[in-house]
């Protein structure tokens, strides 16, 4: 029988790693908090064994598996000596166990998995953790390393921010004899670029799939081909394209590049980083859907990251970007930067029109100015970010949506954007906007049977002053030029909440509350 964790807590394995208490746990095993007692320092222990195995965890022919699977990592992670890396110290076998351990580099901080239950990623912080993650995936790539499972709980950020790459134990390394069997899909389904499903393990570029995906969820709160069950996610990764982003402003031209079912026109990982650093340092964007997929070749020159000679690929009537094409497409990012208003961006950092923000303390009830040059016959609507002004946006969107439930409800100074179920089909949703008192179906947004929703009715719109107070006073962002509020359920725990973002040219924080007005977090700008 498997001991358990309570009873393998205080455990000192090899002589000198004393457990000190799991940190997690998934299909290829344990991993502890433990501490060096020679060193007198803490480590990551990963014990090698399937959490799974039930009857069968003392079959020998498992164990060799497992054990393989450890050495495989550990020569994988030996290999790697790069800064986005986790760092591998040794490999431990005990004479009680046929199954080995990996003593690593402890990563102080939260997964980008848990740091997603929080609330989706602003597209310049995405674009920053998708250079490290990058990073990362270069130098494996370089040394012959496929990693083939790039998912957020694989994905640790450390304390200053930066992004660490872990979890190789499914990686394949040049040479390497095969550990699947027949029909066996190894990697995360939501996160298995397609070639992968029809059975090409051999790009590198399948990574950088799993890595766009993993940006994809980042920035937009989900996944675009999550189904009801796993075999339909597959089959959707393997058959749909991926919809264009909507809230990832500049980040969405570089996903859609990426996502695209042939790995061959996918950009290299040099060019990807180059791509990222333009979407982390470049200028906001307008949110909405991306440009079109990229679907011929990027041009580069070779790199060693492929693990297999690429084959020569033929140019018969495709595409090379001309310098007509690249001016058309520069002058259409120019015309949707100066022209189109963005409705979900949380990177848009543009002040409000002169004479359009209330000159009170943010929140407060106070009618806001109407743009120059309109006129109405009606009272000005309130400023959206108050009570009076919340409870309109909610009133005249009820009565479009038919109701008051929705999976997101995003709010700016002079417009909203809401996200709600349908009665039919079952599980879908549509988009609605409001602007200027006028709430609007835009149209279908996708069917998705486990996204979460809440009922507006049960947010106390009266706590936003005093919300807004703590956001502006504890957030490190004194005057704001932009600020807007998103209400919506947890990915991952589907708990709904109310966040409330400030940021200013140098960049922005948010406060994190229950429905009710409870603080429950506050996550100040950086510096």
């Amino acid at each position: 029988m498997r001991v358990s964790e309570r009873e393998q807590t205080g455990r000192v394995v090899g002589g000198r790693f004393e457990l000190l208490g799991p940190l997690g746990s998934g299909g290829m095993g344990t991993v502890w908090r433990a501490l060096d007692v020679g060193l007198r320092r803490e480590v990551a222990i990963k014990e090698v064994r399937p959490a799974d195995a039930g009857p069968h965890q003392d079959d020998p022919v498992l164990a060799g598996q497992q054990r393989e699977r450890a050495l495989r990592e550990s020569r994988a992670l030996a290999r790697l000596q790069h800064p986005n890396v986790v760092s591998i110290y040794q490999i431990i076998e005990t004479d009680d166990s046929p199954y080995p351990w990996i003593v690593m580099e402890l990563v102080r901080g939260a997964s980008l998995d848990e740091r997603l239950r929080a609330g989706p990623l602003a597209p310049a912080e995405a674009a920053r953790i998708g250079r490290d993650v990058l990073g990362a995936l270069r130098a494996a790539h370089a040394a012959g390393v496929l990693h083939r499972d790039v998912k957020p709980g694989n994905v640790l950020l450390r304390p200053d921010g930066g992004a660490v790459l872990t979890d190789f134990g499914i990686a394949a390394l040049h040479g390497s004899t095969q550990l699947t069997r027949t029909g066996e899909v190894i990697g995360s389904p939501e996160y298995i670029a397609p070639e992968r499903l029809r059975g090409d393990e051999t790009k590198a570029a399948s990574d950088l799939w799993s890595l766009a995906m993993l940006l994809y969820v980042g920035v937009e709160g989900h996944h675009p081909l999550r189904r009801a069950t796993t075999m339909a996610t597959l089959a959707a990764v393997m058959s749909e394209p991926v919809p264009p982003p909507r809230r990832a402003g500049a980040l969405g031209p570089v996903l859609s590049a990426v996502l695209v079912h042939d790995p061959a026109a996918r950009p290299t990982g040099e060019v990807l980083d180059r791509m990222l650093a333009a979407a982390e340092h470049g200028p906001p964007t307008p949110a909405g859907p991306a440009f079109p997929a990229h679907t011929g070749q990027w041009h580069q020159r070779p790199t060693t990251a492929h693990t297999a000679p690429t084959p020569t690929r033929k140019r018969v009537g495709a595409a090379v970007f001309s310098a007509t094409a690249l001016a058309l497409v520069a002058a259409l990012a120019l015309l949707l930067v100066n022209t189109l208003r963005s409705d979900d961006d949380p990177s848009n950092t543009r002040a409000d029109p002169p004479n359009t923000r209330p000159a009170a303390l943010p929140g407060a009830d106070v009618p806001t100015t109407p743009p120059p040059g309109t006129t109405t016959s009606t009272p000005a609507p309130q400023d959206p970010l108050s009570p009076a002004g919340a409870r309109q946006v909610v009133s005249a969107l009820a009565e479009v949506m038919g109701g008051t439930t929705v999976s997101r409800l995003t709010i700016h100074p002079q417009h909203a954007r809401a996200t709600a179920p349908v009665a039919a089909p079952a599980g879908a949703f549509d988009d609605f906007s409001y602007r200027d008192g006028v709430a609007t179906r835009e149209g279908p947004d996708r069917v998705d049977p486990d996204r979460g929703v809440l009922d507006l009715d049960d947010v106390d719109w009266d706590a936003l002053p005093a919300l807004w107070q703590r956001a502006t006073t504890e957030l490190g962002v004194p005057t704001p030029t932009s600020r807007y509020i998103i209400i919506d359920t947890g990915l991952i725990d589907k708990a709904p909440s109310v966040r409330l973002y400030v940021a200013d040219e140098y960049g922005g924080g948010y406060l994190l509350a229950t429905l009710d007005g409870e603080v429950v977090k506050l996550f100040p700008r950086d510096g």
